[in-house]
């Protein structure tokens, strides 16, 4: 026979344990549950011949209960402890951020479970008995590695993305403080580049205005830098954007950010199918 007490003064803990436990599929499994004066433990006794399998079940069971308990409280330790120059409003988001990656991104998840399911196999090996508490502040060193990088992760994209909105929301103030030099402009995008024409439909050049930037990309100078430039320095009343291959990216999006209800989308109009032919591409579906 096999006995592995697990202990926890967690009323919640033991409450999930012990309906988790009663609904193993595993013959010749009892369980019990005592309550002292600082642990509640629950004992599982297993009387069959398959201690290996035992042991895997218990594992996962326990695996899946730190995680559901535990990850939360830990992750934002981490955030309090490494970030704590975060305000409470920051800390938070940076908080969602994490356990959303954590729960939806399953490699990450499959080797949190693995490296809290190795632990857990290892130490019920050589002990009869577990502090969960205990268990999870010292025994899981590679887990939290594991949270540690992650948690780095998020904090580095809520930092980009909160760079970006923070300067996508003062060109959107830009934009609405000047008064407009030119009354519609179209932008044809193609490929993920970007092609400027005015109503007359002659090509604007983008080179014109690269003394008076007022936006270039950090990382190089592409068409749509020089694009979104030439945008700022026009400042049209109307844009129209012709999405050739019907595929709206990070650049349509920032365009619709920062000129709001001055961005018109367009997918099937003369201009769409002159660059749609121009290109080759051939779509299955008009859009009006």
């Amino acid at each position: 026979m096999k006995s592995i007490c697990i202990k926890s003064n967690n009323k919640y803990i033991i409450d999930y344990l012990l309906k988790d436990f009663s609904n193993i599929n595993l013959d010749s499994t009892y369980l019990s549950n005592n309550s002292f004066k600082i642990y509640d433990n629950v004992i599982i006794h297993y009387l069959g011949n398959n201690i290996d399998n035992f042991y895997k079940i218990l594992c996962d069971e326990l695996t899946k209960c730190i995680l559901f308990f535990y990850e939360k409280k830990l992750t934002k330790k981490i955030i309090s402890y490494n970030y704590f120059y975060f305000n409470d409003i920051d800390s938070k988001q940076i908080l969602d951020n994490c356990i959303d990656l954590f729960n939806f991104d399953e490699a990450i998840y499959n080797e949190k479970y693995t490296a809290i399911y190795n632990a857990l196999y290892s130490y019920l090996n050589e002990h009869h008995s577990i502090v969960l508490n205990g268990f999870v502040n010292f025994r899981l060193k590679d887990y939290k590695e594991i949270l540690d990088y992650n948690v780095d992760i998020c904090v580095s994209n809520f930092l980009i993305e909160k760079e970006y909105f923070e300067f996508i929301n003062l060109l959107h103030l830009y934009v609405n403080s000047k008064e407009s030099s030119t009354n519609v402009l179209h932008l044809i995008y193609v490929n993920k580049e970007s092609i400027l024409i005015d109503d007359n439909k002659n090509i604007v050049s983008t080179e014109d205005h690269i003394f008076d930037a007022k936006y270039l990309s950090d990382i190089s100078f592409s068409s749509n830098d020089y694009c979104l430039n030439t945008l700022l320095n026009l400042l049209p009343e109307r844009l129209n954007i012709h999405l050739v291959d019907n595929y709206e990216d990070e650049f349509i999006n920032t365009l619709k950010l920062i000129f709001e209800n001055r961005v018109h989308i367009c997918n099937d109009c003369d201009i769409c199918r002159v660059y749609r032919i121009t290109n080759n591409i051939v779509t299955t579906k008009s859009y009006k």
